[in-house]
């Protein structure tokens, strides 16, 4: 399939009844830290409290009712096992998540709390237990990234920043398996060719610089990072081809630029997002990304499925 804006526009009069129009606003107050015109695209304030909702309920919409029969399984770090939850429940029919040990316990109980069974295992194995689930099952498997469908919802907010900032300079994409990214890359650069595109992926796991340096997708050790929800380590197939004909650089971000930028992004931005949506600013705090005074640099804040709990661990960095 050739993907294209058009799939994206279908997408987003699908799901325009479930999703809301997340706010795009100017966070002045970040300026003198970043070295930029600080935009926050607020994806955290999203139903189901991320992107990941938009891809899914696209998914999810588009299966017919012999296909969602016996339900739907997907595997997830949590925010798109969520969100499939929640279209699940839309549509009346059983889900089953398979997500890793260690996954956050307040994600684990936002998808329980929507009537999902949820299955754990090592994350290096969630597509094969979920893959194993489906085919015993009969289930329709609901891919957390690497779907024509699932990268056209996304993108869906990539659209709107072309609406609501069309004259950016850069954008900067939280980065995984390559759903969001590929999605929002191919919307605005469609739309507003000189906007910069920049994916932050973890340091630990930066899948994305190395299969952009070699020219196809590089698979990478599992590692741990703070990213919760950025624990892919390859990139997709389908999003790779997209990603290398869109998007300008990756970027890879320390775990400490990370904590770092949560905190600064609540205590001065006074948003809360989640440590993965951050990435983006930590890019610029970590000095891997550079950015120019007089530049309109956008930030996708990806999500705020986060506990109380979590913020522990940025309590001693520094800002």
């Amino acid at each position: 399939m050739d993907f294209s804006i058009d799939l994206i526009r279908q997408a987003q009069d699908r799901i325009a009844p479930h999703v809301i129009t997340t706010p795009l606003i100017r966070a002045e107050r970040l300026d003198s830290y970043l070295g930029c015109k600080v935009y926050l695209k607020l994806e955290n304030m999203q139903n189901a409290g991320a992107f990941k909702l938009r891809g899914a309920m696209n998914a999810c919409l588009i299966l017919t009712p012999e296909q969602l029969a016996n339900g739907i399984v997907t595997c997830s770090t949590g925010n798109h096992g969520r969100a499939c939850s929640f279209a699940g429940k839309m549509l009346g029919v059983p889900v089953t998540v398979v997500v890793p040990h260690g996954a956050p316990d307040i994600k684990v109980r936002n998808i329980k709390a929507l009537g999902a069974q949820v299955v754990q295992c090592p994350a290096v194995e969630r597509f094969d237990v979920a893959g194993r689930i489906a085919a015993e099952t009969g289930a329709a498997f609901v891919p957390p990234y690497d779907d024509w469908a699932v990268m056209a919802g996304q993108g869906t907010a990539g659209l709107e920043i072309t609406q609501q900032l069309p004259d950016a300079d850069v954008l900067v994409v939280p980065t995984s398996g390559g759903g969001l990214l590929s999605g929002v890359s191919c919307a605005v650069k469609e739309s507003c060719p000189d906007v910069r595109i920049v994916g932050a992926e973890p340091a630990v796991m930066a899948r994305y610089g190395a299969s952009l340096e070699a020219g196809r997708p590089v698979e990478l050790p599992q590692a741990d990072t703070i990213a919760d929800a950025l624990l892919s380590n390859h990139p997709g197939e389908k999003c790779f081809e997209v990603v290398r004909r869109y998007v300008d650089q990756a970027v890879p971000v320390s775990d400490q630029a990370i904590k770092r930028a949560q905190k600064l992004l609540l205590t001065e931005g006074c948003v809360f997002a989640e440590p993965s949506a951050c990435i983006g600013i930590g890019a610029v705090l970590d000095g891997t990304l550079k950015v120019d005074p007089d530049q309109k640099v956008c930030f996708l804040i990806s999500g705020g499925n986060c506990a109380i709990d979590q913020l522990d661990a940025i309590k001693d960095a520094e800002v």
